[in-house]
């Protein structure tokens, strides 16, 4: 196996720090050729002076002085979206790692796709939002879609090579059976599924810092206890939409189209340990799991070195120290945040761009104290509950719905301040 020339967007963010680990774990396996910031000028030029990628951009254009004079080294300088989509298709990279919080990741993504660049996907938006014209474009374009996200990585493992596989070779570019009727297929040309054979699709998730809090405390929560979370340790968006739930919510919808399976095949497992990352239930009653301890360098190394398998100096897991694993129910009517994602997803269209738009604006919201905990869940469905819904939108009608909710949903803080 060659080295994987990659391109980071989101360098800075928690993502982009672990996929520069795996870069000094594996050198010989990884080499990374751009990386991408929004505004964070010094610490985007501190990653760039231990990697020395040969470009490097900052989207906020008023900081490239504050990077220029950071950097130790003389790298081609991109700025502003137009040089983020531009970074994401350099001539000598070979996959885009996509890790930007929101939906600033779904042009860039888009103009890889279209420049023969392999996608691994740790920005869940980007396929909520536009997941029907995200997967068409890649499988036009023969490009891979790989999920880095630490669930859906571990779908595809247990899928890889055990569901209807139609070709071992990993340059085949078999369309996916599912893409011949409308659905979305798994966006990687190595072995495609027939997912008949899947029965379900279970996500694990760790239940969030509110896992056992009675709902009547629900109102009283601050920012500061929804970003304690128990597992992980992430940006201050995510952890909280791990603390409602709709983190796992956008993650249903995301498996909906990496993997070609309806909505009602995709469910939620409360797992506390996060050990085990993720399952998938066959027809004949069989489950396949996969289980690492919880640190994001794992899915991200399997993303980049696919479909190989690389030694690394990662912890291997040690069952004798596993006290236990432990399995629940998601509380549904405590946490509304995966009904509404399922109702998102099921309608399709703009109304998950819609629903992801809501919680951003809402999830803004809290943590600046304006609103409520609960006020989250009861922004997103309001707007939700609003929106009109347009099937197969292209990427004009979904940012159209995108810029709608949000400002339908600054409407609905508005109403509810504190």
């Amino acid at each position: 196996m060659k080295r994987k020339r990659v391109v980071i967007l989101g360098a800075t963010g928690s993502i982009g720090e672990s996929a520069l680990k795996v870069a000094r774990d594996i050198p010989e396996r990884m080499e990374i050729v751009g990386l991408a910031a929004n505004r964070n000028a010094e610490k985007l030029a501190e990653a760039a002076n231990k990697v020395r990628p040969e470009s490097v951009c900052l989207v906020d254009e008023t900081k490239i002085d504050i990077l220029r004079k950071a950097l130790d080294y003389e790298p081609r300088i991109f700025a502003g979206e137009e040089g983020l989509r531009e970074i994401a298709c350099l001539t000598n990279g070979e996959m885009v790692l996509v890790a930007i919080v929101g939906t600033g990741g779904l042009r860039p993504s888009l103009a890889a796709i279209e420049a023969g660049k392999d996608l691994a996907v740790a920005s869940k938006e980007i396929l909520v939002m536009a997941g029907e014209i995200v997967m068409r474009e890649a499988r036009e374009n023969g490009v891979h879609v790989l999920p880095v996200d630490s669930e859906h990585n571990a779908i595809f493992q247990c899928l890889e090579g055990k569901v209807g596989q139609k070709q071992k070779h990993p340059t085949s570019n078999i369309q996916h059976p599912m893409s011949k009727a409308g659905g979305s297929g798994l966006g990687v040309r190595c072995s495609m599924f027939d997912v008949s054979d899947v029965r379900r699709i279970i996500l694990t998730a760790s239940g969030g810092p509110f896992r056992e809090t009675h709902a009547k405390e629900f109102d009283d929560l601050t920012p500061e206890e929804a970003l304690k979370h128990p597992t992980w340790n992430m940006g201050p968006k995510i952890t909280i939409d791990s603390a409602t739930l709709f983190n796992k919510g956008l993650e249903m919808i995301e498996a909906h189209w990496l993997f070609g399976v309806e909505m009602k095949r995709v469910e939620v497992i409360i797992h506390p340990q996060s050990i085990v990352h993720s399952m998938v239930e066959f027809a004949d009653g069989s489950t396949l799991a996969q289980l690492s301890y919880s640190d994001m360098c794992f899915p991200i190394q399997y993303a980049v070195t696919w479909p190989y398998r690389v030694p690394n100096t990662l912890p291997p897991l040690d069952f004798s120290k596993l006290s236990k694993l432990e399995f629940f129910t998601p509380r549904y009517s405590d946490f509304p945040a995966l009904n509404l994602a399922r109702r998102a997803g099921e309608a399709g269209g703009t109304l998950p761009a819609v629903m992801n738009a809501a919680n951003e604006v809402a999830v803004a919201a809290f943590l600046d104290r304006q609103v409520s905990f609960p006020s989250i869940w009861q922004i997103v469905e309001e707007v939700m509950n609003r929106h009109a819904s347009v099937a197969h939108p292209d990427l004009d009608a979904i940012l159209q719905a995108d810029q709608w909710a949000r400002a339908a949903a600054i409407g609905c803080v508005e109403s509810l301040k504190r």
